[in-house]
Protein backbone atom coordinates (compact mmCIF):
# COMPACT_ATOMS: atom_id res chain seq x y z
CA UNK A 1 0.00 0.00 0.00
CA UNK A 2 1.15 3.40 -0.62
CA UNK A 3 1.69 5.93 1.81
CA UNK A 4 0.04 8.95 1.90
CA UNK A 5 1.73 12.55 1.65
CA UNK A 6 0.02 15.71 2.40
CA UNK A 7 0.31 18.45 -0.67
CA UNK A 8 -1.00 22.01 -2.05
CA UNK A 9 -2.03 21.86 -6.03
CA UNK A 10 -1.70 25.91 -6.78
CA UNK A 11 -4.20 26.32 -10.00
CA UNK A 12 -4.28 29.48 -12.01
CA UNK A 13 -6.97 29.72 -14.58
CA UNK A 14 -6.63 32.33 -17.38
CA UNK A 15 -9.90 30.41 -19.35
CA UNK A 16 -12.66 30.87 -16.89
CA UNK A 17 -14.19 28.39 -19.73
CA UNK A 18 -11.71 25.79 -18.19
CA UNK A 19 -13.49 25.77 -15.08
CA UNK A 20 -16.15 22.83 -15.44
CA UNK A 21 -12.95 20.83 -16.71
CA UNK A 22 -11.45 21.58 -13.47
CA UNK A 23 -14.19 20.79 -10.68
CA UNK A 24 -15.25 17.65 -12.75
CA UNK A 25 -11.38 16.68 -12.39
CA UNK A 26 -11.63 17.84 -8.29
CA UNK A 27 -14.57 15.69 -8.11
CA UNK A 28 -13.35 12.84 -9.72
CA UNK A 29 -9.98 12.47 -6.77
CA UNK A 30 -12.94 14.10 -4.11
CA UNK A 31 -11.63 11.16 -1.76
CA UNK A 32 -8.30 12.84 -1.69
CA UNK A 33 -8.97 16.70 -1.31
CA UNK A 34 -8.59 17.63 2.37
CA UNK A 35 -10.29 21.18 1.25
CA UNK A 36 -9.99 23.73 -1.02
CA UNK A 37 -10.47 27.42 -1.85
CA UNK A 38 -11.02 29.86 -4.94
CA UNK A 39 -10.06 33.51 -5.38
CA UNK A 40 -11.21 35.44 -8.45
CA UNK A 41 -8.85 37.89 -9.10
CA UNK A 42 -10.56 40.71 -11.64
CA UNK A 43 -7.63 43.15 -11.83
CA UNK A 44 -5.53 40.05 -13.37
CA UNK A 45 -8.36 38.47 -15.12
CA UNK A 46 -7.37 35.24 -13.70
CA UNK A 47 -9.03 32.53 -10.82
CA UNK A 48 -6.64 31.40 -8.30
CA UNK A 49 -7.25 27.97 -6.79
CA UNK A 50 -5.48 26.48 -3.89
CA UNK A 51 -6.27 22.45 -3.36
CA UNK A 52 -4.99 20.71 0.06
CA UNK A 53 -4.45 17.05 -0.75
CA UNK A 54 -3.86 14.02 1.34
CA UNK A 55 -3.14 10.88 -0.87
CA UNK A 56 -0.23 9.11 -2.62
CA UNK A 57 2.62 10.98 -4.20
CA UNK A 58 1.20 8.97 -7.78
CA UNK A 59 -2.21 10.51 -7.50
CA UNK A 60 -1.28 14.18 -6.30
CA UNK A 61 1.13 13.76 -9.53
CA UNK A 62 -1.58 12.49 -11.65
CA UNK A 63 -4.19 15.13 -10.21
CA UNK A 64 -2.04 17.86 -10.96
CA UNK A 65 -0.74 16.93 -14.52
CA UNK A 66 -4.20 16.80 -15.54
CA UNK A 67 -5.00 20.02 -14.66
CA UNK A 68 -1.93 21.59 -15.52
CA UNK A 69 -2.80 20.05 -19.48
CA UNK A 70 -6.15 22.14 -19.65
CA UNK A 71 -5.41 24.82 -21.97
CA UNK A 72 -5.09 28.12 -20.24
CA UNK A 73 -4.61 26.40 -17.02
CA UNK A 74 -1.15 26.46 -15.02
CA UNK A 75 -0.87 23.98 -12.12
CA UNK A 76 2.16 23.36 -9.66
CA UNK A 77 2.44 20.77 -6.41
CA UNK A 78 4.49 21.94 -3.55
CA UNK A 79 4.56 18.31 -0.95
CA UNK A 80 5.06 18.09 2.45
CA UNK A 81 8.04 16.27 3.28
CA UNK A 82 6.87 13.73 5.48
Amino acid sequence: MLENRLAVISVIVEDRAKSGDINALLSKFGEFIVGRMGIPYRQRGVNIISVAIDAPAEIINKLTGKIGMLEGVTAKTLMHKA
